[in-house]
């Protein structure tokens, strides 16, 4: 084969990509009252590929993130099995009742959509969508959130500081709205289900320097759906 049609060739090759991808305009909404998103991670992957699997065991890189934010782990996963990734298009946290709007192009063989952030204040617990199969028709679809508890860490409702934000080190990392109380005894929480499952919610109490919570049950408590994802979908068939 000679340069002429080697460069035919490789233009070929990229046009069959380009012409199997989808784009992907995505619009996620925090639907909680007091309860923060950290950095959100986004991904289009192929069937074999997942940030989380309901009623299995976390990975390391997903307690990474359901404890203290940590994206990295998920993102080196996702991109290691070819995926393609948004990582914190919020620019940092995401409140309660506001948005976040990014473009994602899926390539050719990554029909399914994941995503993922921890909720602060709590102890492990993260919003999250799982493998949710891109439609071959184009169109704007919405899908409603649940919040789940990675299952890794007691759920003391305890604000310890930076260093609860460490895997396997208990307590909540921070309450970024400054809205939670001090000196709680603890929740009683033996963590029975070590799997991955939809969080409870908070107990919390309204002892802002006392009580068994660090948590303020009029801010912090949520029912689920915890998010709105919106998702407009174009571009060639897959």
């Amino acid at each position: 084969m000679n340069t002429k049609q080697l460069a035919a060739a490789g233009l070929i090759s990229l046009f069959s990509i380009s012409a199997g991808a989808k784009d992907l305009d995505i619009t996620i909404t925090n639907l909680t009252y007091g309860v923060y998103f950290t950095p959100i991670i986004a991904a289009a992957h192929n069937g074999g590929t997942n940030i989380f699997t309901s009623a299995s065991d976390a990975s390391a890189e997903l307690q990474a993130l359901a404890e203290g934010g940590d994206i990295s782990g998920v993102s080196g996963t996702l991109a290691a099995a070819g995926a393609d990734l948004v990582e914190n298009p919020a620019a940092g946290l995401l409140s309660g009742s506001a948005s976040s709007s990014f473009t994602l192009s899926a390539a050719k063989g990554n029909r399914y959509l994941s995503l993922a952030a921890m909720m602060l204040p709590t102890n492990d617990g993260f919003v999250g969508l799982d493998s949710w199969k891109i439609p071959r028709k184009n169109g704007t679809y919405t899908i409603l959130l649940n919040a789940y508890d990675a299952g890794t860490e007691a759920n003391d409702e305890l604000i310890v500081g930076g260093a609860g934000g460490a895997p396997g080190v208990p307590g909540i990392p921070a309450a970024p709205g400054g809205d939670a109380g001090v000196n709680g005894t603890g929740i009683s929480d033996p963590q029975s289900n070590g799997k991955v499952h939809i969080h409870r919610g908070i107990v919390g109490d309204d002892l802002l320097n006392a009580g068994q919570s660090d948590l303020d049950k009029r801010v912090h408590r949520w029912i689920n759906p915890v998010a709105k994802v919106t998702v407009t979908v174009s571009g060639k068939k897959h």
